[in-house]
This record gives structure tokens, sequence and C-alpha cells, in this order.
């Protein structure tokens, strides 16, 4: 019920500033952007999960093409009583993972070719536990929409500035290419803040529950480490409004004003956190270890 509200609140957050931005450029805009507003309020619910993996240039994969990732997911699942999601690759060397769908149904695990070749299959076990932690406790349709939205709001406000400045001026209609450019320059720092409103717990929860759920904390505290010296060695190929879905940020190798925002809380209290859960492996594990 929550998470409910809070993706609801974000729709209409979104509604407002595209409706406010054809305000701010002239009256006529006003209602183009209320219909788009309904139109990306309807697509961001139903396909963010689409969306989200089409800005990763994600690709599915079967159990033939990657047995013992779709082995892990397959079992994580079944522990968590849960759908087998969906498993998705992304061509990026930087190792980082992320889940997205609206529901457990429509689940959906991506992992990047460098989480591969960078962690233990112990330790990818450890981080595909975190991310089904995220569809167990439906979580992530909240951080789908707000990629989008971000997504959204980013583009618009240069179409919208664009549209200004390409019309008539002050004719009849009362276009403000100054309302246009304001929006323009305000929109990429709201669509920053829509996230960070995403509480940053969420992390700490995935965390926690998906460490129960492995029964092996210590491989995600492990693959936490490892993962945040990946992204800050290797600048990857994550879009900065889809950042805030991956188990780590992986704009952390990032510079200039990108550096003063983060989605994510820090990986050294993620770790020692997990590592006060204790530190023996389930039975389960020892197949990976």
């Amino acid at each position: 019920m929550k998470n409910q509200i809070k993706t609801i609140l974000l729709l209409g957050i979104l509604s407002s500033l595209l409706v406010g931005a054809g305000a701010a450029i002239g009256p006529a805009y006003a209602y183009g952007a209320l219909a788009l507003a309904l139109v990306l309020n309807v697509g961001a619910y139903f396909y963010s999960d689409r969306i989200v993996l089409a800005m990763s240039h994600a690709r599915e994969v079967s159990p033939m093409e990657a047995p013992e990732l779709y082995g892990v997911v397959e079992e994580l699942a079944a522990r968590a009583q849960i759908p087998t999601p969906r498993v998705f690759i992304i061509d990026d060397a930087q190792p980082n993972a992320f889940a997205t769908g609206r529901n457990p149904k429509v689940g959906v695990v991506a992992v990047t070719t460098g989480i591969l070749r960078v962690l233990s299959l112990r330790e990818l076990r450890g981080v595909l536990a975190h991310e089904i932690a995220h569809i167990k406790n439906r979580d992530i349709l909240v951080a789908s929409v707000a990629a989008v939205i971000a997504s959204a709001i980013s583009w618009l406000g240069q179409a919208l500035s664009f549209a200004a400045f390409a019309g008539r001026g002050d004719d009849e209609e009362g276009a403000s290419p100054l309302g246009g450019l304001l929006f323009a320059i305000l929109a990429p720092i709201a669509a920053v803040l829509i996230q960070m409103g995403i509480s940053r717990s969420r992390e700490y929860l995935a965390d926690e529950a998906g460490a129960r759920l492995s029964g092996d904390p210590e491989a995600l505290a492990r693959a936490l480490e490892k993962l945040e010296v990946g992204a800050h060695a290797i600048q990857g190929e994550a879009h900065p409004a889809t950042a805030s879905l991956y188990i780590v940020n992986p704009l952390a190798g990032a510079r200039g004003v990108m550096e003063l925002f983060s989605t994510h809380p820090l990986t050294e209290e993620r770790v020692r956190r997990l590592r006060s859960l204790g530190t023996r492996p389930s039975r389960s594990v020892a197949v990976f270890a």
C-alpha cells in the first residue's frame, strides 16, 4: 500500500510538472502538455520495465545461453516463492545489476557483463538475492516509474524549450521563450529530486532481505565492496535517469555536478550492516562457494 501511494505521488508530480511547463511556455501549450502527461502516466505505470530495459540496451537470455546465471535466479525465486524473473544481460564493462517490473509476475533481473567477470558465483548469488528481494517486496515499481519520469522530464525540458524558441514568440498564443528556457534549466534538477525522493532505506531493506534469502550475508557484503571499486574504476554506460535502479550507483565515477547527488546509501554502511547479520553461510550456499 505504501509503495502504491508513492507511485501515485510520483505520477502526480509528473503531471503537474508537464502541465506547469506548458503553461509557462504559453496557454496553448498547457492542453498539449496535459494530454502528454496522461499518456506518460499510463506508459510509465504499465511499460516502465520495457522502457528501462530499452534505455539500458539489455538483451534477454535463455537458460541455455546462461545456465549458471539462470539456475541461481531460478533457485532464489523458488526460495522467495515468486515466479522466476526473466533474465537480461547488459553489455557493459562496469560490474552492476538491477531489477525491474511492476510486480513479481513480470519481474526482471538484469546484470552487466562486467559483473559476470568480476564476481564469484557465490558473490553473484548474493547480488541476485538482493534483486530478488526487491521483486519480492514489490518496491521496484516505484524506482522504475521514477526512472521513466526522470528521463521524460529531462527530455521534455529540452523539447518544450526548443518548441518555444521555434515558435512565433509573443504572438496571439502568448508563447514565452523565457518560460521554456526556465523549465529547461529546472527540469533536470526536478528529475534528480524525484529520484532522491525515493527512500534510500529500500536498499538497506533489500540488502537484509536478500542476505536472509540467500543465507549468506558475507557474500553480498564482499560483492558490494567489489562493485563499489568497479563503479569508480570503470565508467558505466547507464543512463543517469536509471541510476537509482542499480545495486550500486553506476555514476560513482562521474565528475562534476553528478557527484553531489546519490540515490544510494554509503556502501561502507551497507557492508557493515550485512556483516552484523553474521557471516556463516547456509547449507544451500556450499555448492556455490
